[in-house]
């Protein structure tokens, strides 16, 4: 530890930093759920033992794994989704989108057992609560892990979640570090890992709630919080073995410690840019799947955070979450718009 001593203030990274992409990307390969999501709209969330008056409802395509390779894949990226859904019409929803999005299903298994679903409330403000019922994602195992030994053998980036075992994701994450892949997990929905897990993992993609679980010792830093602070958190992920770690914090952006980095380098904000936002459901996946997209494109970690901070703003402008991923020619935009 740097005993409270860090940079004061952190360097700032904007969204519009190392954005080109970069040509001869290697394959992502993400290893998990897919869900029919059952959305309704409200004005706003109720309370336990409530009942309120919906405004809308759709049905759309998601799950953590597939909202994240779909979002990889309409910004470029050269994707192959690991997972398993049932023999039911929710499964040629998502089958379809993912495909349609050019994601490689061909490592997708037809499980005996309904497909996974996600029941979302979406209130005005584009906040969300979110039930899962994990259905044929409860069926994936390292068996299929093992089976798809072709797309992950040559995998440059490997995406995994928790929506799924944990004998699956260590599986995957196994078979990402044999094969010299970077290991990216985003760790949600939050469950306690074990330590094998995360010798693993080379990117740690948390919210500032899950990190807070994660580290389980002292109060965590708000949005605000000095450079010391959040050096001393960045020390507190490498006491647990995660050398390079990215804290997402909503519409205030993300902070990037990275204890591979000398001075400053270690510690970067990264700023959000303003929009409007409708919903915000499944915003995470798509920063997730646009960190993957840049590392797989060979950028530095400050460089894809920057970038998937857009992605990720861009999604919460429109309702559901693969239906409303920007594709690589929106975030272009923005960065010829200039920053807001």
């Amino acid at each position: 530890m740097r005993n409270g001593h860090g940079p004061a203030p952190a360097p700032a990274v904007h969204p519009s930093a190392g954005h080109a992409a970069t040509d001869g990307a290697g394959r992502i390969v993400v290893v998990g759920s897919l869900n029919a999501d059952l959305t309704v709209y409200c004005e706003r969330l109720p309370h336990p033992g409530e009942t309120v008056h919906g405004s809308g409802f759709a049905l759309s395509p998601g799950g953590k794994s597939a909202n994240q390779a779909v979002a990889a894949s309409l910004l470029g990226g050269a994707v192959s989704l690991v997972g398993a859904v049932g023999h039911d019409a929710n499964a040629d929803l998502l089958l379809s989108s993912a495909a349609g999005a050019g994601v490689d299903v061909g490592h997708v298994r037809r499980a005996g057992t309904e497909t996974g679903v996600a029941l979302i409330s979406v209130d005005a403000h584009g906040e969300n609560s979110i039930i899962i019922s994990a259905g044929a994602n409860g069926t994936l195992s390292p068996a299929d892990v093992a089976a798809a030994a072709d797309v992950l053998d040559g995998a440059a980036v490997v995406c995994l979640c928790l929506e799924v075992s944990m004998a699956t994701v260590l599986a995957a994450a196994q078979a990402g570090h044999d094969a010299g892949a970077t290991v990216l997990l985003n760790l949600s929905p939050y469950a306690g890992v074990p330590a094998a897990l995360m010798e693993l993992t080379d990117v740690l993609l948390v919210n500032a709630h899950e990190a807070a679980l994660f580290l389980g010792d002292g109060a965590f830093p708000g949005p605000d919080a000095s450079g010391a602070e959040w050096d001393s958190v960045r020390a507190r992920f490498a006491e647990r073995g995660i050398r390079q770690a990215v804290v997402t914090l909503g519409s205030r952006g993300s902070v990037v410690l990275d204890s591979l980095a000398t001075g400053d380098r270690r510690l970067l904000r990264v700023s959000s840019p303003q929009v409007n936002t409708v919903d915000t459901t499944g915003a995470g996946d798509a920063f997730t799947g646009a960190v993957a997209f840049r590392l797989a494109a060979g950028a530095a970690l400050a460089h894809a955070a920057a970038f998937a901070s857009v992605a990720a703003a861009l999604a919460t402008t429109r309702k559901g979450t693969q239906t409303a991923y920007p594709e690589a020619a929106d975030v272009q935009t923005f960065f010829k718009k200039g920053p807001r």
